[in-house]
C-alpha cells in the first residue's frame, strides 16, 4: 500500500513497485485521481486498486486494512507518503492550520506504522518506508514551521517503530528528500524564487522522484532485513552529515 498515491511522489512509488511485480493499493483521499492511476497500471484491477483513505485518523487505517485483507490479504509493504505541504510564518501560523498539517503528516505515519505494522508482525514479515523531508532535519527553509515540525516527528516515529518491530520481521525506514522535480515544488515556491532555490542546491538541479521510488524499492526488498530505523538522505548536498 502506498498512501498519497494519486499523484506526485506517491504515484512514482506506486508505479515503481508495480513494475517490480507487486500488487499495489493506491490509497488517497483524492479517490478519482487514485483510481485513474490504478487503471493505468492494471486495467482489470488484478494487480492495482485504488482505496479512499483519509490518513488523519487511526480508524481509517483500520478500515483500510480490513478492505485490503478481503481482497489480497495483509500487505507486506507499506509506504507512508501522504502529506500536506504548506508554507506559513512561524510567528503567525494559526492553531487550526498547525493542527491540520500535524494531523495529516504525523498521524499518517504513526497510525500507518501502528495498524499495518502490527498486522505485518503477526505474519512475521514486513517493510515500511516513511517519507520524511529535509525540512525535518534542517528546520525547513521554503516550507512552513508546522511542516518542518511534522517531518521531524516522522524521523522519531520511524526509530520508535523500527525498534518495536525489528524482532518480528518488520523493518521501518525513512527517506528524507530535498526539493524534487514535482508540481508541488513549483506550487510551494513563488515563481520569482525558483531559480534562486535551485541555484542554492549544491548539485545545481532538483531531485529526480524516480530515484526516490528506486530507493523505496531497495528498502522494501526481501533481503533488506538489515536496514531498519535509518533515515536515508537524498537532498543534492543541501544537508551533509
Amino acid at each position: 500500500m502506498v498512501t498519497g498515491a494519486a499523484g506526485g511522489l506517491g504515484a512514482f512509488v506506486a508505479r515503481r513497485l508495480h513494475a517490480q511485480g507487486h500488487r499495489v493499493v493506491l490509497a488517497d483521499i483524492a479517490i478519482e485521481d487514485a483510481t485513474a492511476v490504478a487503471a493505468e497500471l492494471s486495467a482489470d484491477g488484478s494487480t492495482a486498486m485504488a482505496l479512499e483513505l483519509d490518513v488523519s485518523h487511526k480508524a481509517n487505517f483500520e478500515s483500510a486494512l480490513a478492505e485490503i485483507e478481503k481482497v489480497w490479504g495483509t500487505p507486506s509493504i507499506v509506504v507512508n507518503n501522504a502529506a500536506r505541504t504548506q508554507t506559513a510564518d512561524v510567528l503567525t501560523v494559526g492553531e487550526e492550520e498547525f493542527t491540520e498539517v500535524l494531523n495529516t503528516n504525523v498521524n499518517s505515519i504513526f497510525f500507518g506504522c501502528q495498524v499495518f505494522g502490527s498486522a505485518m508482525a503477526d505474519n512475521g514479515f514486513g517493510r515500511i518506508v516513511n517519507l520524511a523531508s529535509l525540512a525535518g532535519q534542517n528546520g525547513g527553509t521554503a516550507t512552513g514551521a508546522h511542516y518542518a515540525a511534522s517531518k521531524g516527528a516522522i524521523l522519531t516515529a520511524t526509530k520508535v517503530f523500527a525498534r518495536e518491530l525489528a524482532g518480528r520481521g518488520v523493518t521501518v525506514n525513512a527517506i528524507a528528500p530535498g526539493p524534487l522535480d514535482l508540481p508541488v515544488f513549483r506550487k510551494t515556491i513563488p515563481a520569482d524564487k525558483v531559480d534562486a532555490m535551485i541555484g542554492g542546491i549544491p548539485v545545481g538541479r532538483l531531485g529526480d522522484p524516480a530515484f526516490v521510488a528506486d530507493m523505496v524499492a531497495l528498502l522494501t526488498a526481501e533481503n533488506a532485513y538489515f536496514a531498519t530505523g535509518a533515515c536515508w538522505d537524498v537532498n543534492g548536498g543541501l544537508y551533509v552529515r
